[in-house]
């Protein structure tokens, strides 16, 4: 089993950077593939990026293609994403998700959730 902690969301300008961070604790951090999804307020939960058990290999929806950038340090047990060009629509809380295989974008594959972290983008 893993715990997972988001930290990093705030309130920005459109244009501007935000680094999303997701703790884990618990066992065998390095043996989940891990994800970020996002939900903004009146829509579905989205898939936004995903990574492999090592780094090796990640997954972006294409509206964040180019602007936000998933990465891991097994290290720290912890996982990051990067996003840049931050955008309206970007709004959403945004909560990071455990599981045992990649790829995936279903939620329902996601074993293990944090209570995610609000970001909001102003024009």
């Amino acid at each position: 089993q893993v715990q997972l902690v988001e930290s990093g969301g705030g309130l920005v300008q459109a244009g501007d950077s935000l680094r999303l961070s997701c703790a884990a604790s618990g066992r065998a951090f390095s043996s989940y593939a891990m994800g970020w999804f996002r939900q903004a307020p009146g829509k579905e939960r989205e898939f936004v990026a995903g990574i492999s058990e090592n780094g090796g290999s990640t997954d972006y929806v294409d509206s964040v293609k180019g602007r936000f950038t998933i990465s891991r340090d097994n290290a720290k047990n912890t996982v990051y994403l990067q996003m840049n060009s931050l955008k309206t629509e970007d709004t959403a809380v945004y909560s990071c998700a455990a599981r045992w295989s990649y790829p995936g974008r279903r939620s329902s594959d996601y074993a293990y959730w944090g209570q995610g972290t609000q970001v909001t983008v102003s024009s």
